[in-house]
């Protein structure tokens, strides 16, 4: 298995809707390492790392998000794995 690492900036309805909280939680389902954060400019930024089957789910999850989220777009940079992380976290 072959570990990659992706970014997903995340725009729209995404800060004070459980956005951080409900992709850790679906990240850790989907046995992904990394983090999730809030922007100042009002994107959320998510770091995962995993197979290309886990992210591309992860990246199919975001695009709802949880129940008051409003996603309207999310930007996917590819970046080098680095194992960094040991688990999924919400970071501030």
């Amino acid at each position: 298995m072959t570990t990659s690492r992706w970014q997903l900036l995340v725009s729209g309805t995404v800060q004070g809707v459980y956005y951080r909280a409900s992709t850790e939680q679906k990240a850790r389902q989907l046995c992904l390492t990394g983090q999730v954060r809030n922007l100042p400019d009002g994107r959320v930024e998510i770091i995962a790392e995993g197979d290309e089957e886990q992210l591309q789910a992860l990246k199919a999850w975001c695009q709802q998000g949880p129940e008051r989220a409003v996603v309207e777009h999310i930007e996917t940079r590819e970046l080098t794995a680095t194992g960094e992380f040991t688990s999924f976290r919400t970071t501030r």
